[in-house]
């Protein structure tokens, strides 16, 4: 299992970017394997369109799971339709959000919670 979180930075220690579409990086966690990647937004420096940006590298990362700060309809769209578990209102750090989700205290996902070009502000 792949587990997504949009980070400000490329480490584990790094905070969790609220912003999906416009995130710094996404960090591509697989515990099974113990393996850790960071992957540069598409969609951060995107004109338009960097929900939809960031949600097809998340798809073509492979992530089962993303953890994230808030969502667009765009890019909940996109990651639904790919069978993503999504979980919102992800604070702290990328390894603390890890621990909350592993531990069974985030709750996922059901619609978007932020509306379409907000993260343009």
């Amino acid at each position: 299992m792949k587990i997504c979180i949009s980070a400000c930075g490329k480490d584990p220690d790094s905070e969790v970017d609220p912003q999906f579409g416009r995130c710094n990086y996404f960090l591509v966690i697989d515990p099974d394997a113990g393996s850790i990647s960071s992957i540069k937004n598409p969609g951060s420096e995107a004109s338009g369109g960097a929900g939809i940006k960031a949600a097809e590298a998340v798809v073509d990362a492979g992530a089962d799971v993303l953890l994230t700060g808030s969502l667009g309809p765009n890019s909940f769209s996109v990651l639904s339709e790919a069978g993503i578990e999504i979980y919102s209102g992800v604070r702290g750090t990328v390894s603390s959000s890890l621990r909350e989700y592993q531990s069974g205290k985030l709750s996922p996902l059901k619609s978007p919670n932020a509306s379409s070009h907000s993260g343009m502000k």
